[in-house]
């Protein structure tokens, strides 16, 4: 029994089960969760005490300590006034779906060991790539997130510009290089380190949107040796989605592949309010879009999805005697589609909700954030002492507070947080210290907004 003790159905098994469900129910159904705060390993320390050793503390100890130590000290990231970064705002369905996920031990990697999640994965990924403007041939694979979204959608770009060179019979460039915008997510330059290839980054205008002609210059100047273009769909900082038309027309003069980073900003073409900022994106060779971002999933999931998946089967797929069973079929397996093997069906909650609610409902909530944040950029604009920084395209609204340094904005950052009245972190842009609203959970109100304003008075 003590060898399976942990594993049987068991009165402790159920009763440590009846205590996650009872915490995880009444978490989901909160409707007045604090947004808490980070607290000092000191403090952790002596609130949590030692909670690891031979014989285990017990499962309601365990509990209440993240409940009420552990927890706590830890931002509520769907909170209605959590507006830095990017948010996170998952449905009510997809959190729920996240535990069967969980509860079921689905394996995600291969079509022989999880046919059924793979099914349900696909048929999302279809979805997205008929909203994208994509054929219907075009699929992919949910994966961690952004980064190594970005990560493999580059190393099949690579691989097909290494295969085309090959054919040609040409000699491949010393170095490598993936133009991008200079306002680009950080994430492309990481991959750029772990693929060792060099970023061109291309200045954009002064609006911050990269356009063709700037693209083509950089092509002109750096040859056969680009092997991709990055276009921004949606940037991090300012929500800006670059001119997709004018970049994808460069694909007629120029045989390099067009990849487009929309892990924010891409679900705006849900909404009819944002679709037509995106034209273009239907020449992309590969996309990315976070569903853990505007499509209301819990963390963490990226939807990676090529033109051709065959691209990035041939880029990816890893050979061992022990997989031969699984890559000597033409089956669909994910794990053949990014730069992993073993795999969480994590496009599975926000299939669920999806499902659910119907895709109506997400357009809804999409325009809803697009609105509010051209609401709240009005106000800004019409307040004395405030400075919008640029017009907002999507949901990201920059501000600055004439006259503060970063201090300021520290100080008030740091002033909002302990008060528990939202959490505001400062940016910057061009070296002056300013601050944003990343405006993307439903629930955030106008008022919500305004409050936070007056605060800097």
């Amino acid at each position: 029994m003590a060898i399976t003790r942990m594993h049987e159905v068991t009165p402790e098994n159920e009763r440590l089960v009846d205590l996650v469900l009872d915490y995880s129910r009444r978490r989901i159904l909160s409707s007045d969760t604090p947004l808490d705060k980070p607290a000092s390993p000191a403090e952790l320390t002596r609130l949590a005490g030692r909670t690891i050793d031979e014989r285990g503390i017990g499962a309601e100890r365990a509990l209440s300590i993240f409940e009420h130590v552990l927890a706590p000290a830890c931002i509520t990231t769907d909170h209605a006034r959590y507006l830095s970064f990017i948010p996170t705002a998952p449905t009510k369905a997809a959190t729920a779906f996240d535990l069967v996920v969980s509860a079921s031990a689905l394996y995600g990697g291969s079509w022989l060991e999880g046919a059924g999640a793979v099914h349900a994965e696909n048929e999302v990924l279809a979805w997205l790539a008929n909203e994208f403007g994509l054929p219907a041939t075009a699929g992919g694979v949910f994966v961690q997130g952004g980064t190594l979204g970005n990560l493999s959608a580059l190393v099949a770009a690579r691989e097909a510009a290494r295969l085309r060179v090959n054919l040609a019979g040409e000699e491949p460039p010393a170095r490598w290089k993936v133009v991008c915008s200079a306002e680009a997510h950080s994430s492309v330059a990481s991959a750029a380190r772990v693929m060792d290839v060099d970023v061109v980054a291309v200045r954009p205008g002064a609006d911050g949107t990269l356009r063709g002609d700037a693209v083509r210059a950089a092509l002109d100047e750096h040859g056969a040796s680009v092997f991709a273009v990055v276009a921004t769909g949606g940037s991090t900082n300012f929500g800006i989605v670059d001119d997709l038309a004018s970049i994808a027309a460069l694909k007629a003069d120029y045989d390099v592949w067009l990849h487009v980073d929309g892990a924010y900003g891409l679900a705006a073409m849900l909404s009819p309010l944002g679709r037509d900022r995106f034209s273009g994106v239907e020449h992309a060779d590969s996309v990315i879009v976070d569903p853990h971002k505007w499509l209301f999933a819990p963390f963490d999931a990226c939807a990676l999805i090529y033109r051709d998946p065959e691209a990035g089967r041939r880029a990816h797929t890893q050979h061992a005697e022990y997989l031969d069973t699984l890559t000597e079929t033409a089956d669909w397996s994910p794990s053949d589609y990014a730069a992993h093997l073993t795999r969480r069906a994590r496009g599975l909650p926000f299939w669920f909700s999806l499902a659910s609610y119907g895709a109506g409902a997400y357009r809804d909530a999409i325009s809803n954030s697009i609105r509010l944040a051209a609401e709240i950029a009005d106000e800004i604009r019409g307040r004395d002492g405030f400075t919008l920084v640029r017009e907002p395209q999507l949901g990201v609204v920059v501000f600055e507070r004439d006259g503060w340094s970063k201090a300021d904005y520290d100080a008030w950052s740091l002033r909002l947080l302990d008060e528990q009245r939202a959490f505001v972190v400062p940016s910057s842009h061009d070296g002056r210290p300013n601050t944003r609203f990343a405006i993307l959970n439903p629930r955030t109100t106008f008022a919500d907004l305004t409050g936070i304003l007056d605060s800097m008075e």
